[in-house]
């Protein structure tokens, strides 16, 4: 058997913003939690895929101070380009948006750019051969 990604783990300064940006922008959900780290350690996911592939979310990290160019990221995959532009609007108004909506070539696709409370960069995008409506797109 060869290894399977299944988690990420993120040490965080405040838990309690991750947890609520995870849920507003990605969709997540926690799932699973205990007590750890003098606070809480708690297990999120994308509906349906708890045994797929997780965030493992702690406190008491230090925030990461990336340079809007530092394309490090965590991406997630969207079906369209307006849901791409509807996050974005979403972030902008929340003031975590550090990447407009903008085209690039393909395999990247459309995308935008929000920072989470804890300083990582999340990745939305259309028409990557990835995710939503991959099986019809060339594999790079």
């Amino acid at each position: 058997m060869r290894p399977a990604l299944t988690h990420l783990a993120l040490h965080v300064p405040d838990l309690e913003a991750c947890i609520e940006f995870y849920e507003r922008f990605c969709g997540m959900h926690v799932f699973h939690q205990r007590p750890g780290k003098g606070s809480r350690i708690v297990w999120m996911a994308e509906p349906g895929k708890e045994r797929e592939f997780i965030f493992v979310i702690m406190p008491g990290g230090q925030a990461r101070a990336l340079a809007e160019t530092d394309y490090s990221h965590f991406g997630f995959a969207l079906g369209s380009r307006e849901a791409v532009d509807e996050i974005a609007a979403r972030a902008r108004a929340a003031g975590c948006l550090i990447w407009e909506p903008r085209e690039d070539e393909y395999p990247v696709g459309y995308y935008c750019g929000l920072r989470d409370p804890a300083g990582n960069y999340v990745e939305f995008s259309y028409g990557q051969p990835l995710g939503p409506g991959a099986e019809a797109l060339p594999i790079p």
